[in-house]
């Protein structure tokens, strides 16, 4: 099924050319930058330094998601990611995701210059879907089973790609009943999946794209790649281009990621390619 296709921020989502979604997290404690963005000043930095590598979207999160980690208080979260937002937009007009499972934060971030919700409880919550559908934000709907306090508890699948695929369609159906339009699918590699279920994923991610919304693929620097190569975290960049090159051919519309550049310079080779091979003429068959 072909994506439904819509702008965010006066980007168009497609799979032909895929968004490049810039990771800031402003958090003490996330698994891969946590607490060097946590102040103000340097996390403004670093979001005008990824849209000058070519970030198409920046999306800002106060709670970290990594296994294992505890809930931030409400009025903690909206004190790292409001004051961030308000002073990014008043110096680009650049899409601004917010990364959060709370209606408030989400509400408050919307009001302060976000664009996008990002949500990796998957809006279960039906105060998010309300938030969103008020505001017509697009969203993202992310699959995790469980909390990230309790989602690496020996998560157990059948079939990963099919249960994942017939969940995010559940919810996205779900969603729509209740007033929002604008729909993002993500499998939520590493979130509640071993090595081999994100594998598994990564390998059906044709099927994650064809459900019919545009799908995001977030696996930057994360553990599977670790698992398959035993790099370090700061050392995972070439699993992670590597997975994200795979999303590209497989339908991802949007790429989250910690390092902007090296995928912008990655996707232009690829996409170079790409158009050259798209314009030789086919051979008949004789």
């Amino acid at each position: 099924m072909k994506p439904k296709s819509f702008s965010i921020g006066g980007k168009k989502l497609s799979s032909r050319r895929p968004l490049i979604m810039g990771a800031l997290n402003v958090t003490p404690d996330s698994f891969s930058d946590g607490g060097k963005f946590s102040h103000k000043t340097a996390a403004v930095k670093r979001a005008l330094q990824m849209i000058e590598e070519g970030a198409d979207i920046i999306d800002i999160g106060g709670e970290s998601s990594r296994p294992g980690a505890r809930p931030v208080p409400e009025r903690e979260e909206l004190r790292r990611v409001i004051p961030v937002i308000e002073a990014l937009r008043k110096k680009s007009s650049i899409p601004i995701s917010i990364d959060t499972t709370k209606a408030a934060v989400a509400e408050a971030a919307l009001a302060a210059g976000a664009t996008l919700i990002n949500d990796i409880g998957g809006f279960r919550d039906a105060a998010m879907a309300a938030v969103a559908a008020r505001h017509k934000a697009p969203v993202v709907v992310m699959h995790m089973r469980g909390n990230p306090r309790t989602m690496q508890k020996n998560p157990r699948y059948k079939d990963a790609v099919a249960e994942v695929c017939m969940w995010l369609a559940a919810r996205c159906a779900a969603l729509e009943q209740q007033g929002v339009t604008k729909i993002i699918v993500d499998p939520g590699i590493g979130f509640g999946k071993t090595v081999a279920h994100n594998v598994a994923l990564l390998a059906g991610f044709s099927r994650i794209a064809s459900l019919g919304y545009p799908a995001l693929l977030g696996a930057s620097r994360k553990s599977f790649i670790g698992g398959i190569t035993g790099a370090a975290v700061a050392d995972r960049l070439p699993g992670t281009l590597a997975a994200n090159l795979w999303g590209v051919l497989t339908g991802a519309s949007i790429v989250r990621v910690h390092d902007v550049a090296a995928h912008r310079q990655a996707f232009e080779v690829f996409q170079a390619a790409e158009g050259v091979v798209q314009q030789r003429p086919h051979k008949k068959s004789r």
